[in-house]
């Protein structure tokens, strides 16, 4: 198996399909790796942690570039969202110059509230990320 797991649609199945047994948080993930074409797959579904917890991912991902064209990823408790990442562009805002375009969107104000977002992009896996994060800070209390 290639060690890029953004080699190969192979290669990025086998990731997400082991998150449950590499994170014991997860209670049930229904992410679907699906081909949309030659080259390019779409990842999506939810990952539940219990607690009322859950991550819903919508991954674009290019084999040939070895990259995630597109992202976004919300945390909810029930019916409340908690956070999400996305990668649209806001070059008008220097406080996410940093990591530009991957910013979070964070409360108060989740709409407008955005700060950086360091260790999320296009050029590796954000999931296995991700889910250290929602581990970390909200199921470790």
């Amino acid at each position: 198996m290639p060690t890029n797991p953004l080699a190969s649609i192979e290669a990025y199945e086998a990731l997400i399909y082991s998150l449950p047994d590499v994170f014991p948080h997860i209670r049930i993930s229904t992410l679907v790796v699906a081909s949309i074409g030659p080259v390019t797959a779409v990842v999506r579904g939810e990952v539940h942690f219990g607690q009322g917890l859950y991550l819903r991912v919508l991954e674009v991902v290019n084999f040939r570039q070895r990259r995630i064209e597109r992202y976004g990823y919300e945390l909810w408790k029930g019916n409340e969202e908690l956070w999400w990442y996305d990668s649209w562009p806001h070059p008008d805002l220097p406080e996410l110059r940093s990591t530009d375009p991957h910013h979070k969107h964070i409360p108060p104000d989740i709409k407008h509230h955005r700060v950086p977002a360091p260790g999320i992009g296009f050029a590796a896996p954000n999931l296995p990320l991700l889910m250290r994060e929602v581990e970390q800070e909200h199921l470790s209390k």
